[in-house]
């Protein structure tokens, strides 16, 4: 993705920022204290590698691991970003439950496996949502999910059915 792209994105999501607009206290506050979150933790200068995309997102999971504290994860790429948020985590092959896991918009297996293992604290990132609208609308307008959040570059998704269904989209 081009510098320029990159710019054209954040402008036409700006009036999106900072959580203006969101009624739910708990949403707002998710927003504000986890994806929008811009004071350095301890861990950034470690954690200093890849494109500035891989960067970026994966400082959005150092923050969502440190905030959820998930127990046991799959292996990932972003590992490191992950152990560093919650140093507790188990990383495995195999989980049987999701607490919090990431998945490429393109797979709907992967999907349909992760979602067959939530529950109501479950929280899945769906990465490169920009690629295929469509998709990331048809995983909105699930009737398994929740409250979702478009941050363009990943879409985070909820599940806890005593939520309001409700789609967010984020500057990030």
């Amino acid at each position: 993705m081009n510098q320029l792209t990159h710019c054209l994105v954040w402008l036409s999501r700006v009036h999106k920022c900072r959580g203006f607009g969101i009624q739910s206290p708990t949403d707002y506050s998710f927003v504000r204290y986890v994806i929008n979150e811009h004071w350095p933790y301890y861990a950034y200068e470690q954690l200093n590698d890849g494109d500035w995309l891989f960067q970026k997102l994966g400082r959005l999971y150092f923050r969502l691991a440190n905030w959820r504290q998930p127990s046991v994860m799959l292996l990932d790429e972003y590992q490191p970003y992950l152990q560093a948020g919650c140093h507790s985590t188990a990383f495995s092959t195999l989980i049987d439950k999701v607490e919090l896991g990431r998945v490429a918009i393109g797979d709907r297996k992967g999907w349909e496996e992760m979602v067959s293992k939530c529950d109501e604290r479950s929280i899945v990132v769906v990465e490169h949502i920009w690629r295929n609208w469509a998709r990331w609308y048809e995983i909105e307008a699930d009737s398994r999910t929740s409250v979702t959040f478009d941050l363009y570059y990943c879409g985070i998704v909820f599940f806890d059915k005593t939520r309001f269904k409700q789609n967010y989209k984020i500057n990030f």
